[in-house]
């Protein structure tokens, strides 16, 4: 008997305008804010140019944001620069997109979130002396996987799992805020050595390489402005609630990162922050004393929540660009009860703890970096071209034309400077693996070749995950 080929399932529209401001700042207020400021200091050589840097990031999240949000009420499907390039470009670069952020970007950032939980779960216990590296790696496995389950199992579990984390963070955020502006009204010397006009820009490196490097840390701390874009289709009123989000979400971002960082300057010199191993965790112990473990807990639970939102987001960008044949069949699957992309979240998990293994964490937000504003700016010319040669497409939000040629420039100094200013042999490492999506596109995209083998495991995992193929919920 002939087995009756499975209906094709929907995705459900379950996240309104709260859940999408969770998710966006929910997953921007994560590891960096407690690991990058050391980085963009040490970069920038001075508090007034770091807190300009974080300044001038917010301002380049927020207008990219907002021009996404146009793309995701043009192109309302999910997957996020996957799904724009593809529909604007065609198949072949969004194929180099696709595999770059599957294999490259979201595993990157999935592992340098897991890896500040470890580091700041076991400063609990390791109080004089960093953490044995195994450990944290340990321990950053054990977070994904559970992260990862959790997303597998039901979709708004992990969308409540992102509001609650989000108060949390945001009121760890908000009593570093406090603790800063207390800290301020005492005038000590640290203050005033910090943070006064003549010595706030002392010491500033102005080198194309380390302006570049310092925005690369900040932005990684900014990373999440276009989570949304890549869950359209499971949001309610995307025309309304993506633009409104994005522009709630990050404000509030923006402003609680330039306080927060204030606030570490109002209690540590420039070198105790460059050489901290948990920024937080020193803050805590000079402000709150004995209490200073709180802000250990906080920096943990702050950066689960990121890593569980860009979970969300990451697998459905596996799951769109398989749906679209640039994937293999079987992460283009929800589970036929949880209507969760399962097979695409567990592909994201096993990549993501290959990355762990070898990576630490400033190296993995600079190669994370350099990676994402390529792509960004192909998305954002992508936008531009639209704008120009289609002007008659139906938009239910618009950006001014000046904010994607904008936020494309920096996007193009992002990408140049550092090579330019000081060539590293790892940039060429990630542009060839890039280049080398060439080598599977030709054979198995363009050509369909799909050997049986592929159709026979797809068969047996369909069977054995519980899966069916997904249509798309426009």
């Amino acid at each position: 008997m002939a087995l009756k080929e499975p209906e094709a399932l929907k995705m459900k529209r379950e996240i309104g305008l709260i859940g999408g401001v969770a998710l966006v700042s929910g997953t921007m207020i994560g590891s960096g804010i407690f690991m990058s400021p050391k980085f963009v200091l040490a970069y920038a050589g001075s508090p007034g140019a770091s807190l300009l840097i974080w300044a001038l990031s917010g301002l380049v999240a927020i207008f990219a944001g907002l021009s996404y949000a146009e793309l995701g009420t043009v192109i309302s499907e999910s997957g996020g620069d996957f799904i724009y390039i593809l529909r604007i470009y065609g198949s072949c670069p969004a194929f180099f997109a696709a595999v770059t952020f599957i294999l490259v970007m979201k595993p990157f950032g999935i592992a340098a979130m897991a890896i500040c939980i470890a580091q700041y779960t076991l400063a609990l216990f390791y109080t004089g002396c960093p953490p044995p590296q195994l450990l944290v790696k340990w321990v950053a496995a054990v977070a994904i996987l559970v992260v990862a389950t959790v997303n597998a199992l039901n979709v708004q579990i992990a969308v409540r799992i992102q509001v609650v984390f989000l108060v949390a963070k945001v009121l760890a955020l908000a009593l570093m805020a406090i603790g800063g502006i207390v800290e301020l009204t005492h005038s000590s010397s640290v203050i005033v050595d910090n943070l006064e006009v003549e010595n706030a820009f002392r010491g500033t490196q102005w080198s194309l390489s380390t302006i570049g490097m310092a925005f690369y840390q900040a932005l990684w701390s900014y990373a999440g402005w276009y989570n949304l874009n890549c869950v359209t289709e499971e949001l309610q009123r995307p025309e309304v609630n993506l633009p409104r989000a994005v522009v709630i979400a990050i404000s509030l971002v923006t402003g609680l990162y330039l306080l927060v960082n204030v606030s570490y300057l109002t209690v540590m010199t420039p070198m105790e922050l460059m050489s901290s191993n948990a920024v937080a965790v020193t803050w805590g112990n000079k402000v709150l004393g004995s209490w200073g473990w709180i802000m250990s807990v906080a920096a943990a639970l702050s950066a689960f929540g990121s890593l569980n939102g860009t979970f969300f987001s990451g697998g459905r960008v596996c799951f769109v660009a398989a749906r679209e044949g640039h994937m293999p069949a079987i992460l283009a699957m929800a589970h036929i009860h949880r209507l969760t992309p399962s097979p695409a979240l567990i592909f994201t998990t096993i990549v993501s703890l290959l990355v762990l293994i070898p990576g630490d964490f400033q190296s993995i937000v600079n190669y994370f970096s350099f990676t994402a504003w390529f792509f960004y700016g192909i998305t954002l010319s992508g936008l531009l071209y639209l704008k120009i040669k289609k002007p008659e497409l139906h938009r239910p939000y618009k950006v001014p034309i000046i904010l994607p040629i904008l936020v494309l420039i920096v996007a193009v100094f992002l990408v140049l400077a550092p090579i330019i200013d000081n060539p590293q042999i790892e940039y060429l490492y990630v542009t060839l693996f890039i280049a080398s999506g060439a080598i599977a596109y030709v054979p198995f995209i363009h050509y369909q070749l799909c050997p049986g083998l592929l159709t026979k495991l797809t068969v047996f995992l369909q069977l054995f995950l519980e899966v069916a193929p997904a249509e798309k919920n426009l």
